[in-house]
């Protein structure tokens, strides 16, 4: 099963997901949404559903993992298949890192979430690059081996960005302003504004 973006509200209201959390977790889906909602316009079939409710989700682990070393996207999936949300659970498991690397396409549900995450920082919209070098300050710890993993993580990405606009006709920095140029809220987040 796949959550409505209300179902995501609740659950997250039900593992009491930070505030900043949270509007990260919108922000991510709203990128999340453009990008698969353009890249379906390409002929590429695609789940938005699916993309929309792995991008509210992605982070719903994180709260309960904050003060402990616990895996946070592992235990987001362990609670999305808990609450029978089984469509999702490999988005959320895999939003940090992709297990077995792109797909020949570049354009699954999974590989946009994962895209969309590495390019909101807090709830802006940031380069690949900023987003890097903050990941690297933040939990790189001066450790070279831990930050050549996040490095090679994001050259993952940088390679993932090359795919996905590949199909598109805007560019990677065009992507905030786009989406702020569409209608005040997205759908989803209109449902989940109805909801409260």
């Amino acid at each position: 099963m796949i959550p409505t973006a209300v179902q995501c509200s609740r659950l997250m209201d039900k593992h009491r997901m930070l505030e900043n959390i949270r509007a990260h977790s919108y922000k991510v889906a709203q990128v999340a949404e453009f990008i698969a909602h353009s890249i379906i316009g390409t002929g590429i079939s695609l789940s938005l559903d699916k993309v929309i409710g792995g991008a509210l989700l992605h982070d719903i682990g994180k709260t309960a993992c904050l003060d402990s070393d616990h895996n946070h996207a592992l235990f987001g999936a362990k609670i999305c298949a808990q609450h029978g949300f089984t469509g999702i659970v490999d988005i959320v498991a895999q939003h940090v890192v992709l297990k077995n690397g792109l797909s020949e396409t570049g354009c699954t549900e999974k590989e946009i979430v994962y895209y969309a995450d590495k390019r909101v920082l807090h709830e802006e919209v940031v380069s690949l690059e900023a987003r890097l070098q903050y990941i690297l300050a933040r939990y790189g710890n001066g450790d070279e081996r831990l930050c050549a993993a996040i490095s090679g993580n994001f050259n993952t990405c940088l390679v993932l960005e090359e795919k996905l606009f590949a199909r598109l006709h805007f560019r990677p920095d065009e992507v905030e302003r786009l989406i702020n140029a569409r209608a005040p809220l997205a759908p989803f987040l209109a449902s989940l504004e109805s909801a409260g």
